[in-house]
């Protein structure tokens, strides 16, 4: 797939609150920190798109981004942020919660994970909520130039073997980098291969 054109368009506080058009929305999500910013402006090609930062948190609504003018990419709060306070938590937990549950456009979710560390439970739970209520996911592995590719491949191996249990098949994986741009394609090309199969629908 090519980028053509990216526009932010609105933040939203509530899916009640998002675009009513109905174009099909990919929602992308991962652990504070995780690089889902930098993510994003890789795969548009747009620096600055998306607002990164090295203070984990940062994103608080809803941000949807239009792309070719034919469908939404939809940049969400991250998760597991810990010096976040109880009241920012649970409302962040109602907004997703009612999101994922509720939105009509939601098309698939890509679940960013950070390739550099071992499977982390706040994760998996995600990844289980998801699946437990039939929300189509992809994972996104990042960060794969930050560490050693022992270190990384390890890593996907432990997280597929976390997953096995409850999964069959498991869901679709990429590996990326934000940095070289490696896995931009191969994740654009599944972006619109699911945009192709809901044109037959």
């Amino acid at each position: 797939m090519k980028i053509s054109s990216a526009e932010f368009c609105i933040s939203s506080p509530s899916y009640r609150k998002c675009p009513t058009d109905g174009l099909p929305e990919y929602a992308f999500i991962g652990r504070s920190n995780v690089g889902k910013s930098s993510l994003i402006n890789m795969l548009t090609g747009i620096k600055g798109l998306a607002k990164t930062s090295g203070r984990p948190g940062k994103t608080q609504l809803i941000n949807h981004f239009l792309i070719n003018k034919e469908w939404y990419l939809v940049d969400l709060p991250g998760y597991g942020y810990a010096r976040s306070s109880k009241s920012s938590r649970e409302r962040w937990s109602t907004m997703m919660r009612e999101y994922f549950l509720h939105r009509a456009a939601l098309t698939n979710v890509y679940v960013l994970v950070d390739s550099r560390i071992p499977p982390q439970r706040i994760d998996l739970d995600f990844i289980e909520f998801l699946g437990t209520n039939g929300i189509p996911l992809t994972i996104v592995f990042t960060k794969t130039d930050k560490e050693k590719q022992r270190e990384v491949m390890a890593n996907i191996k432990a997280m597929k073997q976390a997953l096995a249990s409850s999964w069959d098949p498991l869901p679709p994986m990429f590996l990326t980098s934000s940095l070289t741009g490696y896995g931009r394609d191969a994740l654009l090309d599944n972006i619109e291969s699911i945009n192709n199969s809901l044109k037959q629908i």
